[in-house]
């Protein structure tokens, strides 16, 4: 792949650059966590996108996006939103280099990849640290990955206008090969726990649905988080989000709260709960208790916050009598998407043929199907000496 880039920048601009690869990511355990100020497992994967970039010595950024075979041009000064929906996703790093006080000069750009855009991966962040750890090495601006971090979830805000948490730009800067890495979103402390690759897959099962829920209803979630954060506060002060309930806690707010919204913060505080418990499993080892884990946040997702569907849901009853198949559950949002499966890496390739033929013969749909490992986040992978 990052032969094909390299030499399409060599065909357009005639000069020589640095090439730099960033992941897209999967989330092992700890779904609608991060804005509860809870705890993530993310990891980057084997999917990435590549970019070239080398400076041109003028005032202005030419980029090439080869696989929608567009291109787009501007001045540096003065970046606003563009019509251009990908080129945001870049200029938005590149005005927030400026409002930083980095100086980033012309330059020119190369990027293409292989994360399928739409099941869950975060092509969208791999872009955005991608193209910052790029202009950070071509003009030496030194920048650190979680000053990256922080910068690229800002452009994301601010020039698509996507409010997103920190996971997927964490993941794609922070990843390490075989290797998740426990993110706490409040203060963005980070462990890494280990996850040898050799003997086991992630194999992802993209549904290839959306549903129209998505939006309305994860704003709907996120309020009755806070409904139920404000009725336990009443008796415990120093709580100020889901982060600092325990069950006990909630159990003893029950009556004075709303079923669904009981339901709701049940969901998030087990799950907060599962995340330190699957990582104390991989310190031990035991990936068999992973894989229990996973299936229990799915029948949380489905039962108590009600984000899954029922394509996502069918997938995940299909692994359940699979002996090759370790755990699986519904990965990112919800209403669509990609259900995750733990399965080691000789039944890989079986297991992948079983779901993708019942759930097409189910659905209609031929879903998509990914076989990933663990990686190392952006990095460098030719330095230009010019």
């Amino acid at each position: 792949m990052h032969q094909t880039i390299l030499e399409t920048f060599q065909k357009h601009f005639h000069h020589t650059p640095t090439l730099v690869i960033a992941p897209g990511r999967i989330n092992l355990i700890g779904e609608h966590t991060d804005y509860n100020e809870g705890f993530v497992l993310p990891a980057a994967i084997d999917k990435g996108i590549v970019f070239a970039v080398a400076p041109n010595h003028t005032t202005r950024c030419r980029i090439i996006a080869m696989d929608l075979k567009d291109e787009y041009e501007t001045e540096l000064h003065d970046l606003q939103p563009v019509s251009v929906s990908w080129a945001n996703y870049l200029l938005g790093v590149v005005h927030q280099f400026q409002l930083n006080g980095y100086a980033v000069g012309g330059f020119d750009c190369v990027f293409g990849g292989n994360i399928p855009v739409g099941a869950g991966l975060s092509s969208s962040a791999a872009v955005e640290c991608g193209i910052g750890y790029a202009l950070s090495l071509i003009f030496d601006l030194n920048i650190s990955r979680m000053d990256l971090v922080k910068m690229a979830q800002k452009a994301e805000h601010t020039f698509p206008g996507v409010q997103c948490g920190i996971m997927d730009q964490f993941a794609s800067t922070f990843g390490k090969a075989n290797h998740v890495v426990r993110l706490d979103c409040r203060t963005l402390d980070y462990e890494y726990f280990p996850f040898d690759m050799r003997a086991h897959k992630i194999l992802l099962c993209d549904t290839r649905v959306t549903h129209s829920l998505s939006n309305s209803e994860y704003n709907t979630r996120r309020k009755e988080c806070e409904a139920g954060v404000a009725i336990i506060r009443n008796t415990f002060p120093h709580v100020h989000s889901l982060r600092d309930v325990n069950a006990d806690m909630l159990a003893a707010h029950e009556d004075q709260m709303d079923p669904v919204v009981f339901k709701r913060c049940s969901y998030v505080v087990e799950e907060n709960d599962r995340v330190i418990k699957t990582c104390e499993a991989l310190s031990q080892g035991k990936l068999a208790r992973v894989g229990e884990l996973l299936y229990k946040s799915h029948e949380g997702l489905q039962h108590l916050y009600e984000v899954s569907c029922p394509e996502l849901d069918f997938l995940v009853e299909l692994t359940r009598d699979n002996p090759e198949v370790m755990g699986a559950r519904m990965m990112g949002g919800g209403f669509g998407g990609c259900t995750l499966n733990l399965v080691p890496s000789a039944y890989a390739e079986t297991v992948a043929e079983e779901l993708s033929s019942q759930y097409e013969a189910k659905f209609g749909i031929k879903p998509g199907i990914y076989i990933t490992s663990i990686t190392d986040g952006v990095q460098e992978i030719i330095r230009s000496q010019a």
